[in-house]
């Protein structure tokens, strides 16, 4: 089997990934600032009718402002439990976005409805818009990928 038949491509964020996004919760949030690369783990919530992921965050912290510099941004996604042999796990590429108007109104109620505790805690919300995203799923078949574009 070629690589290529590995691979299924979707134009829409299929309901296999959209789930799979929907029901955890940290992404590895990864930047760069000229040529130095640097991540952090972020909390995030998904609204898949924009296909947005929303996160909070310091307007001063190192990702933030290297985000802000380069929009261009990746990320991993890994299920909050692993099982050993299922191996699961998003990659994805996205344009950073600092929310207003609607954006922020859609990225505040999506985000504290997840993480209703999350008012009280200090910082800005932000928003990723999907590009494109990796879905690697053994519980399909070993090496199973989908692929999204937007």
């Amino acid at each position: 089997m070629t690589t290529f038949e590995s691979v299924k491509i979707i134009y829409r964020v299929e309901n296999r990934i959209s789930e799979f996004i929907t029901h955890q919760t940290v992404l590895t949030l990864a930047t760069v600032n000229e040529t130095i690369p640097y991540c952090a783990s972020c909390f995030y919530s998904f609204i898949p009718t924009l296909n947005y992921l929303v996160i909070k965050s310091d307007a001063t912290s190192n990702h933030i402002t290297e985000a802000i510099n380069n929009p261009s941004i990746a990320a991993a996604i890994l299920p909050d439990k692993l099982e050993i042999g299922k191996i699961r796990g998003i990659q994805l590429t996205g344009k950073f976005i600092i929310p207003e108007n609607e954006q922020l109104t859609a990225a505040k109620k999506s985000y504290y409805k997840k993480y209703p505790f999350a008012i009280a805690i200090p910082g800005d919300l932000w928003i990723i818009e999907l590009e494109y995203i990796k879905f690697t799923d053994n519980t399909l078949g070993f090496g199973k990928k989908l692929i999204w574009n937007k």
